[in-house]
């Protein structure tokens, strides 16, 4: 299987300041499982995954690790968690690390 046989070629992106609400609407309605996330200038700064929706107090599926487990995290460890768990925008959910490949940067050459 070739990556050309299951991409969107038509990509669907988002701001960062684009509400969850919106991205996970959008996801549905298009049928897809991700979105990137572009700045003002159209580069590329994160990207959203229906796994980064899964775990919401809103929805009844955040996570909820034993106390006595808090003890093992670093305080900035744990606001991250806090942050992507009860985020409201794609900024505050994103992933921020994402592999670009050689192929789509010399594509856009």
């Amino acid at each position: 299987m070739l990556a050309k046989e299951i991409m969107t070629r038509n990509v669907i992106t988002v701001e960062p300041a684009t509400d969850v609400d919106e991205i996970a609407r959008r996801l549905v309605e298009n049928r897809i499982s991700a979105m990137p996330v572009v700045d003002s200038h159209g580069r590329l700064v994160g990207i959203v995954s229906e796994g980064d929706l899964l775990r919401r107090p809103e929805i009844g599926t955040a996570k909820h690790p034993p106390r006595w487990a808090a003890l093992f995290l670093a305080p900035a460890e744990r606001a991250a968690r806090y942050v992507k768990s009860h985020g409201r925008h794609a900024r505050d959910v994103m992933t921020r690390q994402v592999f670009v490949s050689i192929l789509s940067i010399l594509n856009e050459a």
